[in-house]
């Protein structure tokens, strides 16, 4: 589905990276999403959607995972 979506959709290059500073560097690069960073074990919707990434961070703030639209 991402694949569908404008612009990069992925950004593997952000894990362990800061996640405030990993959301503003999604954003810069895809106009078109929206970047939110949530603690890992936050619950969320399942539903995808094209203008959304969940940047996963741990107790430090640091990126947990793929930051990927969805």
């Amino acid at each position: 589905m991402a694949s569908q979506c404008p612009g990069k959709n992925s950004w593997p290059e952000l894990v362990r990276a800061n996640g405030e500073v990993a959301a503003a560097t999604v954003e810069r690069e895809n106009i078109y999403v929206d970047a939110v960073v949530l603690r890992e074990g936050t619950p969320v919707t399942k539903d995808f959607r094209c203008n959304r990434v969940r940047v996963w961070v741990d107790e430090q703030g640091v990126v947990t995972r793929v930051p990927q639209i969805g």
